[in-house]
């Protein structure tokens, strides 16, 4: 078991670092990175089926474009609705054009009545990554729990494919982890692909 303050320590020092990139770089690499993944999706790496991903918080790369480019590919899109901490994520369909509604921690989220999708693709945010493929997050355990319960049971379980997006700057040596943290699949930022060997 991890120190949480390893933890803490480490969540504070990945933060900092995020916050810290000039905005001239933001919307350069979130623009890389949606060509890396529209890369992944043309060569046959991603699954076909929905893709979730995030509205971006903070200094979070943004990864809305990719989500766009998925969504002209033909992938159903959907973004997380946050439930009580530490549960999983239900993601709607996003269309750019619908409205939208502020959240529990006031991100914008799909309004209600939008169609409920179960995503084989799933582009996550974090603080920090690994080259193993661990991620640090903000320790809501949002998308460990959404991980988790994608390749555990129900319906279409097991073929999540999961892809951390970040800045190349988010690199960390070793991120700390638990046993519950769930690794990724991918990790993509504006400088590389990363391919994460299980």
């Amino acid at each position: 078991m991890t120190d949480p303050q390893a933890k803490d320590a480490a969540r504070r020092e990945a933060r900092a670092r995020r916050d810290a990139i000039a905005d001239s770089d933001r919307s350069t690499a979130s623009a890389a990175v949606r060509d890396r993944i529209a890369e992944l999706a043309c060569d046959g790496h991603l699954p076909r089926g929905a893709a979730g991903g995030y509205w971006p918080l903070g200094s979070e790369l943004d990864a809305r474009p990719a989500l766009l480019h998925l969504k002209d590919l033909g992938h159903a899109v959907g973004l997380p609705v946050s439930g009580p901490r530490g549960t999983a994520l239900l993601f709607r369909d996003w269309d750019p054009q619908a409205p939208m509604t502020a959240g529990r921690y006031g991100i914008q989220e799909p309004a209600e009545g939008r169609a409920v999708l179960l995503p084989s693709l799933l582009l996550v945010p974090l603080l920090a990554f690994d080259r193993s493929g661990h991620r640090l997050g903000y320790g809501a355990g949002y998308y460990d729990r959404t991980l988790d319960g994608l390749r555990a049971g129900g319906a279409g379980a097991g073929v999540v494919v999961a892809v951390g997006v970040a800045f190349a700057a988010q690199e960390m040596p070793a991120v700390p982890v638990d046993g519950h943290d769930e690794r990724l699949d991918w990790i993509v930022t504006e400088r590389e692909t990363l391919r994460i060997h299980k």
